[in-house]
């Protein structure tokens, strides 16, 4: 993958701030502080990219056993340094604080990750899973006239095949624990204790990025416009898998 230049970025820029280059007035010089504003907020987003890059393999680092010294030997940096930036706990979300529906999504995405050979937890994986089976992420896709077949399609061709053995041992990725943290915020607000997969689906899109969120984006998905859950089934229908 060809990273992007000074001139690929400064086109960026421009292509996002096309009016500042028609200032008031018929001045020949374009808006600077427009342009100026873009670009900030474009690096901005560059360095979150890099920085959830950076923390993704830190956290693969720690499960598979190296030390803090290393991984601050390896980033250049003191082991006190990578301590402070990376050592938060990050909040773990038992099957206690999910519905069953999620419960059984999660199932399959554990099954998708280890079948891959995967040692984490991607969106792809959390948007496989729940569009195994029926449940309330599956009929809000229905409700805004997305199949919910074609997203699983869609979505497991891009599970890629990986080469650990460590499949106990699954690490939610930066993109997925922000998804889940999504999830539960939106569950509390709508007064439950617990995350059901519609939760969870908008999370994923809300994140922003991610392989799900460009898979929901491209299947034309906008949490914002998403209809309420239908009625949900009673619960001793039988679950219909998605083939």
């Amino acid at each position: 993958m060809a990273l992007p230049d000074l001139d690929d970025l400064i086109a960026e820029v421009d292509r996002r701030c096309d009016t500042a280059h028609r200032s008031p007035g018929g001045q020949e010089q374009p808006d600077w502080l427009a342009l100026l504003t873009v670009a900030a907020q474009l690096a901005g987003q560059m360095q979150a990219l890099a920085d959830d890059l950076v923390e993704d393999y830190v956290e693969h680092c720690r499960m598979h056993g190296s030390s803090w010294t290393d991984i601050g030997t390896a980033l250049g940096v003191t082991r006190q340094a990578v301590q402070q930036r990376f050592h938060a706990p990050h909040k773990r979300y038992s099957p206690a604080t999910m519905t069953d529906d999620l419960r059984q999504a999660m199932v399959h995405v554990k099954q998708a990750a280890v079948h891959h050979r995967n040692n984490y937890i991607g969106t792809e994986h959390l948007l496989w899973g729940l569009t195994t089976e029926d449940n309330s992420a599956t009929r809000l896709l229905r409700a805004v006239g997305i199949l919910p077949e074609t997203v699983h399609r869609s979505v497991g061709t891009r599970l890629s095949m990986g080469a650990s053995q460590a499949a106990e041992r699954l690490a939610w990725t930066p993109y997925s624990r922000k998804a889940i943290a999504i999830a539960e915020a939106r569950s509390k607000q709508n007064g439950s204790d617990h995350i059901d997969c519609d939760d969870l689906l908008i999370g994923l899109a809300q994140v922003g990025r991610g392989v799900a969120a460009d898979v929901l984006t491209t299947a034309g998905f906008d949490p914002a416009l998403s209809k309420p859950e239908p009625t949900a089934a009673p619960a001793s229908a039988t679950r219909r898998t998605v083939r």
